[in-house]
């Protein structure tokens, strides 16, 4: 799954609007390789998951419902 950062850019962890490969989902948060590197969990709340062209699909808020 991509997802694509809808936060404000903070230095080392997320750009807006950059699109970032789901590596896993634990607890309804997302495990992606963030702008330092390392793999880290964020919410959903930070993100839109987004279809193989980098168009918006839904709120990763609302997908990972079903993971929790």
């Amino acid at each position: 799954m991509k997802v694509k950062w809808i936060e404000d850019t903070d230095f080392l962890v997320g750009t807006k609007d950059k699109i970032y490969d789901v590596i896993s989902i634990e607890k309804s948060w997302c495990r992606i390789i963030d702008d330092s590197e390392g793999a880290y969990l964020y919410p959903p709340e930070c993100f839109d998951v987004v279809d193989r062209t980098g168009e918006t699909r839904l709120r990763a808020e609302d997908r990972m419902r079903k993971y929790s």
